[in-house]
């Protein structure tokens, strides 16, 4: 799935906040609610031993799916006897028996069956049903029979059932939109988001990424509608009794259940020159606008891509991806039909942004990687997600990179996938990438692993990924498997010298959490580490198989040259090429080559600062490393491990500092500070001291722009401008503030004519906002309401969490409890950027402390927080 996708992945792809001290507080209130709400329940219902099969949350190893028959009928208008939308189907599962059982268990949750019958496939008289029924808690169809099913022998299981297409974004669920504007009307979609455990909502299945079968797909839909699968349809037909179309699918596969999507709508497409292969489905108003055209034209080169680099060609006839209105990840690698949220897919010139732009690429990439990693081969139980999830999000930047090589997007994972990472394993209530099978059952505890961790720790390329592929194609593995392929991989690759095995290195990365700080005293060439965690205070209660020890790949540079790679693989060790002399300095890890922070001695951190303020054009240190010495010391200060004084001198250079990656780590560390000290007397010269820092960066934008009537080329330098009229606007900048205000006048003025570049919009609304009042507000709001492209909805319900007027923010977070107003995909994002706002920050926690206690009282279930994936 891509990212955004749930809180902690939702942060994972904002990105910006993860890791400040108001977010974590109110990740931290809802992580208590959580399991308070879990002790309630505990103590009203204490955990038992399971006592019957069916209490198990794991499918017994008796029966294997085979093949599914599935007709499906959505209906897009209420429901008039039940005031609810609805869909009714029938199924007919052909399963293989593995061993003699009189008891048939296979997924089903919230549908009522209205019909079920068992056959025999070879023509022998199948057993008769004794008993059936839901249970509930476990989500299982329970089928007792009077006699075994032979071991050996296949039989089918054919159930009919109503279904509610609810708007709780999973399953075979609804999703809204309004075309046209007098009056608007209101369109009903059916589509699904079955990861990981939801294919159970729309019809009853084997719902395990083991239980692999071949799904042949039927879908009725009223006339006027086109149906899609996971196949390209084979026929299409009218039921004239029934007024409806009857559209039927290639067959896919062999793929599981989580892969599975299918989609009603109005929807407009275009296509790839070449015919059907690839297809861009979304809003008809937004493909006539052609929204859609970018992602058309970076689809092929992408999948073109990952054919070369997997050395495989695409395994299945077509590609249609499909913006959704309602979608709670950012996106999902179902398998011939991928799903997006519009702003992962659609892009308009007009009003998206060079952000949105790699967004998209960069999820497309995503996804697509995932049609061979993740979809070909499938991890067996949930708890490996990460082999299928940490690969796709590496992968993406080589796919993006492909398509789009002048913006050098391999160079933002350190942004934007490893310090996210890092700040949530640093933790200690971080988990390690694997789990143990037995502990991750519940469908609870599956959804608790698409976090950051997951998707962004891993970040390392793949030897010869073909064999692995090629050995294990539509089956499923395990991480051991994966290891046996890069032993292989890495004896047969000469100058190639590990010291370890694969197995004996990589497991201390995926079987404990957390990672190291590396402490190098240049004096003598000793090198230490240890556990790094945020808060020394904290208790880690994970025990650890390696007692937190680390094989750790040190690639460093002295005096700006490259040196020879070490290993460290004790806790401590005595490196003696690491001594320095005079006035040598010394750098380690490297391009972030590796998952660990460095500390040195007080002497080579003099020494180091010395040359990023002196070196004028800091060439000697690479632009990745320059923003990783900020960010390793403003941890390293959180962590009480380096003073705060250290910590901010990382920022001197910054006065001559042009590149993106060092200030947009900086920005994002000393946001940290100014929400902890906002009310302290130390928040007057914080501010002083970055308006003096970034008033060159201000200056310098401003000339190279032609006192911003252009954009820069450089893909880095349109992201390094918006900091530089943020940072300066909200530190008083002169000039800065009269910028923005003067063109947000301008569009209020004449709200048709947006002449704000795309680029600039979010940090110029916001400047505005939070200058402004309720008139600004109230406009930002209607423009909100009004705006037909999802990227600019998303700049302004961003910008609207700006506003330093308390009542507006306490509005904005009412309005999240309403799905008119805000969308449920949208509501944990609000809140989010709320908490950011230092006004905001106790508004939120007020906010969510009273919702959590409601739900507590009144029992009301509020879904989960959605999201960021890629």
């Amino acid at each position: 799935m891509g990212k955004g996708f749930f809180i902690s992945k939702t942060l994972g792809i904002v990105g910006v906040i993860v890791g400040t001290g108001v977010v974590a507080t109110i990740i931290a209130l809802s992580v208590v609610y959580s399991q308070e709400k879990a002790k309630i329940n505990e103590a009203v219902n204490p955990p038992t031993t399971p006592s019957t099969p069916w209490e198990h949350y794991r499918l017994p190893d008796s029966l294997s799916p085979v093949s599914y028959n599935i007709t499906l009928w959505p209906r897009l208008v209420v429901n008039a006897s039940t005031g609810l939308y609805i869909f009714t189907g029938q199924s007919a599962v052909v399963f293989q028996c593995k061993k003699d059982t009189d008891l048939i268990l296979i997924h089903a949750n919230k549908l009522n069956l209205t019909l079920l019958s068992l056959i025999s496939r070879d023509g022998a008289t199948a057993p008769t049903i004794k008993k059936s029924w839901l249970e509930v808690p476990t989500q299982f169809l329970v089928i007792q029979l009077n006699s075994n099913l032979m071991a050996g022998r296949q039989y089918e299981l054919y159930t009919e059932f109503i279904g509610e297409l609810a708007d709780d974004l999973g399953g075979f669920y609804r999703s809204e939109y309004t075309e046209g504007t007098s009056p608007p009307v209101r369109k009903v979609v059916a589509t699904t988001q079955m990861q990981p455990v939801d294919a159970r909502k729309a019809f009853p299945c084997f719902d395990e990424p083991a239980m692999k079968a071949v799904f042949h797909m039927t879908l009725l839909h009223a006339h006027g509608t086109v149906a899609l699968a996971n196949g390209m349809n084979l026929s299409k037909h009218g039921t004239l009794a029934l007024d409806v179309t009857r559209t039927s699918f290639q067959p896919t596969p062999l793929m599981s259940t989580y892969l599975l999507a299918f989609v009603v709508s109005e929807f407009g497409f275009i296509q790839s020159p070449e015919g059907e292969k690839i297809r861009i489905w979304a809003r008809k108003q937004a493909i006539a606008e052609g929204q859609g055209d970018y992602a058309l034209e970076k689809t092929g080169p992408i999948l073109e891509f990952f054919e070369n680099y997997y050395s495989s060609s695409y395994p299945l006839t077509k590609s249609d991806q499909i913006a959704l209105p309602d979608f709670s990840a950012g996106a999902m690698e179902n398998w011939g039909l991928i799903t997006y949220r519009e702003t992962a897919l659609l892009y308009n010139p007009a009003s998206s942004s060079n952000g949105d732009k790699e967004w998209i690429a960069t999820v497309i990439s995503h996804e697509l990687a995932h049609m061979w990693f993740g979809n070909l081969v499938t991890m067996k139980w949930w708890n490996d997600l990460w082999l299928n999830e940490g690969f796709a999000s590496y992968v993406s930047y080589l796919g993006a990179n492909s398509a789009e090589p002048t913006w050098n997007v391999t160079d933002l994972i350190v942004l934007k996938e490893v310090h996210g990472a890092m700040s949530v394993d640093a933790l200690a209530s971080s988990h390690p990438l694997s789990a143990k099978e037995e502990d991750v059952m519940r469908p609870a505890q599956i959804s608790e692993l698409f976090d950051t961790i997951t998707y962004s720790k891993l970040k390392c390329d793949l030897i010869s990924p073909q064999t692995y592929l090629n050995t294990f194609k539509y089956s499923n593995t395990v991480y051991q498997d994966l290891w046996k392929h890069l032993q292989m991989a890495a004896d047969s690759t000469p100058g190639l010298d590990l010291p370890a095995s694969v197995d004996d290195i990589m497991n201390r990365w995926i079987l404990q959490m957390g990672f190291p700080v590396v402490t190098i005293d240049t004096a003598t060439g000793s090198i230490n580490q240890r556990h790094f965690l945020l808060d020394p205070d904290s208790v880690v209660d994970r025990p650890s198989p390696f007692k937190y020890e680390w094989i750790v790949p040190i690639k460093w540079i002295k005096n700006g040259k490259d040196q020879t790679p070490y290993w460290l693989q004790t806790k401590t060790a005595t490196h003696l090429p690491m001594k320095t002399l005079g006035s040598d300095w010394m750098l380690a890890n490297t391009k972030v080559s590796g998952f660990f922070r460095v500390n040195y001695d007080s002497s080579n951190w003099d020494r180091l600062l010395t040359q990023l303020s002196t070196d004028h054009e800091v060439t000697a240190i690479p632009v990745i490393n320059r923003a990783q010495v900020v960010d390793d010391a403003f941890n390293l200060a959180r962590a009480r491990i380096v003073s705060t004084i250290l910590a901010l001198r990382t920022t001197l250079f910054l006065q001559r500092e042009r590149e993106y990656m060092p200030w947009q780590t900086a920005d994002r560390n000393l946001g940290y500070f100014f929400l902890m000290f906002d009310r302290s007397d130390v928040y007057g010269p914080m501010q002083a001291y970055l308006n003096k820092q970034v008033t060159p960066l201000f200056n310098h934008f401003k000339t190279i722009t032609a006192d911003w009537t252009k954009i820069p080329e450089k893909h880095t330098d349109q992201y390094n401008q918006v900091n530089a009229i943020s940072i300066a606007c909200s530190t008083g900048v002169a000039g800065c503030e009269e910028l923005t205000t003067g063109w947000f006048k301008d569009w209020m003025k004449t709200p048709e004519n947006n002449t704000i570049h795309p680029n600039l919009r979010q940090t110029v609304y916001c400047s505005a906002i939070a200058a402004g009042g309720v008139k600004e507000w109230d406009f930002a709001w209607r423009m909100y309401r009004e705006a037909s492209i999802a990227s600019e909805a998303d700049k302004l319900m961003y910008s609207l969490a700006c506003t330093r007027v308390p009542w507006l923010l306490n509005r904005y977070l009412n309005y999240c409890l309403d799905p008119e107003k805000i969308r449920k995909q949208d509501a944990t994002f609000t809140i989010v950027y709320i908490a950011g706002n230092v006004v905001g920050s106790n508004i939120s926690i007020m906010h969510l402390s009273d919702v959590n206690t409601a739900v507590i009282h009144s029992n009301v279930y509020i879904p989960n927080g959605t999201l960021i994936p890629i």
